[in-house]
Order: C-alpha cells, then sequence, then structure tokens
C-alpha cells in the first residue's frame, strides 16, 4: 500500500470483515466500483498449478473478464498489477491482448509501487475543473493513461508516442518521468481534453469450427470492447482481414478528429493498414500468417502478438489509442504453401507444444496431434490426415471421419483432468463406428 502520510489527498479504502470474507480485498479487481476516481494494486499473482498467471492475464482470459474491465475504465477505477513471469524471456510475452484497463508493472511483488507513485502524482497534478470533467464524462482513464504513456522515459517525440515503445503490455517502473507526467497532466484544460477512441468492427474473415479451427463452444474472438479488440488465431487461414470503425468516437469539446493507425507490433511486411476515407474513420487490417518478433525496445524477450493503435488528435496531442489485437499460437508448427493459383494455403499443423515450450491451456487447450492436408490437382481441399496417439484418421473437407460405415461429423469437447491442463478431445456421436 502507498503509506498514507506520505499521500494525504487520498482517502485509503479500507475494506470490513464481511468484504474480506468475501474475497473483496484481494486479488483482481473488478466487482466493487467506487463513486470517485481511484487507484489500487494487488501485488499477487497465480503462482502455482497448471493454470498459473499473472492477474492480467487472468482478467483477460475470464469469460466475462473484458465486460468488468471496461465497466471500471469508464469508470476512472486505475489498477496495476505485476506481470509476475508473464513478460520474461523465458516464456515471451504472454498478455493475450494489448489494452488500456491497466497497468502492468515489469516483474513480481512491490513492481507496481513507481506505477502507483506516478498515478496518485498525475491525479494530484489535474486542474480541479478538469479532473472533475472527465471524471464526469467518462475520460479520465483514458487520459491518465494518455499522459503515463507520454510520459514514458523513451517517449520522447510525436513520433514515438504512435509505436510500440509508447504501448507496450508491460512497463518497466524505470521508465516513469514523473516529472513530464506531472507537466503534462498540469497543462491540460477543459478545451484541451482528448476523446476516448471507441472501435467497433465492421467486418472480418469467417472461420468455421470443426474446420478451420477445433473446439465446440470456442472462437476466434477474445475480447470485443470499445476501447480493445482482440482476437485468437486458432484458424489454419494463412491470411486474415478486418474492417474497423473509429466513427463513434466524440471528442467532448465538438472538434472534429484526424485518426492515426498505426502497427505497434508485428511484421509490417505481413501486415497492411489502408484506411478508407480521408479523415481515417475506418480502415481495413490485413494480417498474414508470421514469426515471433522482439518486444519494442526489449529485444530479450519475444512476443507472438499483433498490436494495432488507433489514435485521435485535435489539437497538440494525440489520445490514447484504441487497441487492435491478434494473438497467434507459435507453439504450433505450421507450414503453408502456394496453391495452383499461387495463392497460401495451408499444407500441414503440429498442434502439439514442444518440450520446453509453453502455450496459455485456457486459450489454446493441449491437442495431441497433427494434421496433413491433400488437395487435388485444381487447388481444391480434399481433407487431411491427423496423426496422434490412437494412429491415423482420415477427414474430408467438410471436417467429417471416414468410418467403416460412411463418414460422420466428429464433435470437440475441451475436457478439465484433475490437476492437469485442459486437453482438446475429438468424439464421435454414439453409435457411430469409428472403426
Amino acid at each position: 500500500m502507498l503509506a498514507p502520510k506520505a499521500h494525504p489527498q487520498l482517502t485509503h479504502v479500507v475494506y470490513d470483515a464481511e468484504m474480506r470474507k468475501a474475497g473483496f480485498d484481494y486479488g483482481l479487481a473488478g466487482p466493487v466500483i467506487f463513486d470517485a476516481p481511484l487507484i489500487g494494486n494487488s501485488s499477487t499473482a497465480v503462482k502455482h498449478g497448471p493454470l498459473w498467471r499473472s492477474l492480467p492475464r487472468m482478467a483477460l482470459t475470464h469469460e466475462h473478464g473484458s465486460l468488468i474491465l471496461y465497466q471500471n475504465y469508464l469508470a476512472g477505477q486505475i489498477h496495476v498489477y505485476p506481470e509476475h513471469r508473464d513478460h520474461d524471456p523465458k516464456h515471451g510475452d504472454l498478455i493475450p491482448a494489448n489494452t488500456p484497463f491497466f497497468l502492468v508493472s515489469q516483474g513480481s511483488s512491490g513492481s507496481d509501487r513507481p506505477h502507483l507513485e506516478a498515478l496518485a502524482m498525475i491525479l494530484a497534478a489535474f486542474r480541479p475543473e478538469t479532473k472533475t470533467f472527465l471524471h464526469e464524462n467518462q475520460l479520465l482513464a483514458p487520459t491518465v493513461q494518455m499522459i503515463f504513456r507520454h510520459g514514458l522515459a523513451p517517449v520522447l517525440s510525436r513520433e514515438a508516442y504512435l509505436t510500440g515503445l509508447a504501448h507496450p503490455s508491460v512497463i518497466p517502473g524505470n521508465q516513469i518521468d514523473l516529472v513530464r507526467m506531472v507537466g503534462l497532466a498540469n497543462a491540460l484544460t477543459l478545451e484541451t481534453v482528448l476523446p476516448m477512441v471507441r472501435l467497433s468492427v465492421l467486418s472480418e474473415t469467417h472461420t468455421i469450427e470443426g474446420v478451420d479451427y477445433f473446439g465446440e463452444g470456442m472462437s476466434e474472438r477474445l475480447l470485443d470492447t470499445p476501447v480493445a479488440i482482440a482476437r485468437l488465431w486458432r484458424s489454419h487461414v494463412p491470411t486474415r482481414s478486418m474492417v474497423v470503425s473509429a466513427e463513434a468516437t466524440r471528442d467532448p469539446n465538438g472538434s472534429t478528429p484526424n485518426f492515426t493507425w498505426r502497427l505497434l507490433r508485428g511484421d509490417p511486411a505481413r501486415t497492411r493498414i489502408e484506411p478508407l476515407d480521408e479523415q481515417g474513420l475506418r480502415a481495413r487490417i490485413t494480417i498474414g500468417w508470421q514469426s515471433p518478433r522482439p518486444v519494442p525496445g526489449r529485444p530479450e524477450i519475444l512476443s507472438n502478438r499483433i498490436d494495432i493503435g488507433v489514435f485521435a488528435r485535435s489539437g497538440e496531442y494525440d489520445s490514447m489509442p484504441g487497441l487492435i489485437s491478434f494473438l497467434l499460437p507459435q507453439h504450433e508448427t505450421r507450414r503453408y504453401g502456394r496453391g495452383p493459383d499461387g495463392e497460401m494455403r495451408i499444407e500441414s499443423r503440429d498442434f502439439r507444444v514442444p518440450v520446453g515450450d509453453y502455450a496459455d491451456p485456457v486459450l489454446f487447450p493441449r491437442s495431441d496431434w497433427r494434421d496433413s492436408y491433400k488437395y487435388d490437382d485444381a487447388g481444391n481441399l480434399q481433407g487431411w490426415e491427423r496423426t496422434g496417439k490412437s494412429g491415423v484418421i482420415r477427414f474430408d473437407a467438410e471436417g467429417r471421419v471416414h468410418t467403416a460405415t460412411g463418414l460422420v461429423m466428429p464433435y470437440y469437447m475441451v475436457e478439465h483432468p484433475a490437476g492437469d491442463v485442459p486437453q482438446m478431445a475429438m468424439k464421435l456421436p454414439p453409435g457411430s463406428d469409428g472403426g
């Protein structure tokens, strides 16, 4: 906790016995929303068991996590959590989506203190009328995030702010420049308040469960909120596209902002962003399957994520960006080739996690098989062969299994064995012959 005597302008929350018994005083925040701006932290993580993870990763992989995070964001509730093993050279960046919902510190318990101190200083530096306006208009958290990122040590220009250096998953405490953060917060007036970018997906690549990826009830959507969109690349498609709109963004002062779309993380040779109008209200994003790349500014840490930022500018500064993320399952070994028409297509796909590697089992349940795809001379998919512990299974192009008595449509269940990671299991309908 921040020392009360050193922060006399802060009201320190104390939980009573009933709240503590319910667990509201510990771990991931969210269920309780206060009627005033709030900063908080929890120097904890899920350290043991097959589903170990930091609190940010836990929040983003929870079924309703993004909704709770977005509600807190609008209410001006800003929390800090340590990355504890989720952003290190061993496994790379394991945070599944880039979002503005919280700040994540590099390290474990106690590494979040500099971030809390910075948040307290930023809130104290706001002019009273500006802070009141921001809170009443649900702009406090996005404005604090914008100021925090403008004040990072590597961010010394507008161009740097429009790169991944200013918008990482995890921020080391030694990058915090309090003088710049406080100066920017104090300079902000009612006339220079920036909008919160609001995004929506107009269209995107359609994929089919049971053919392009496997797992009943699963999809490629990780989260859809107005400020952050995230997808999981579960399907075998070699490229995917998405048309995104920022047309719902409203400037608090009634001006018309212009939008800048930037690749923050990923391979620029395999990622294309095409604005569809002069103002930048809409853009088409096209992404090809790509290899892991170093985290911007952290070459020792690899990332499997592609991040795109959408910035609104209506004055001297650019807003906190709306964020779009794509997470690739780089534990898989995929081989793509070209068909007769020159288009890329999947040739083989090994789902097994190599020894020593890691894949988040919540997002990518363990699948112990390898698929090899078959095409005719015209390039049409004929099906695939699956090699696993039970031998070789043949599928047609629609995902049906060849059995002794004909084609049967299987289904895929995620099983949760005690003490182990979730596992994908293929099942045939009762009474069918799986010979």
